[in-house]
């Protein structure tokens, strides 16, 4: 990649994604409560881990469309 001067290549996901966060509020909610239900799980049995992709997954739904019309 050849840079002009000094200026930074931005990365166009992590913006992406950051500005369609505000449209996955339900399953951050339901992601972070699952986080307060297991802390107290001693046998580290418990996760939130379904929670953490369904978040991401609606984050990244949001900007599949954005992102590829950036890179054309």
């Amino acid at each position: 990649m050849f840079l002009r001067g000094d200026v930074e290549p931005v990365d166009q996901k992590k913006y992406l994604e950051d500005s369609s966060k505000p449209k996955c509020v339900r399953p951050l909610i339901e992601y972070q409560a699952c986080v307060k239900r297991v802390e107290g799980d001693e046998t580290r049995e418990k996760h939130c881990t379904g929670q953490y992709f369904d978040y991401w997954h609606c984050i990244d739904r949001a900007v599949a469309p954005k992102l590829f019309d950036k890179l054309k």
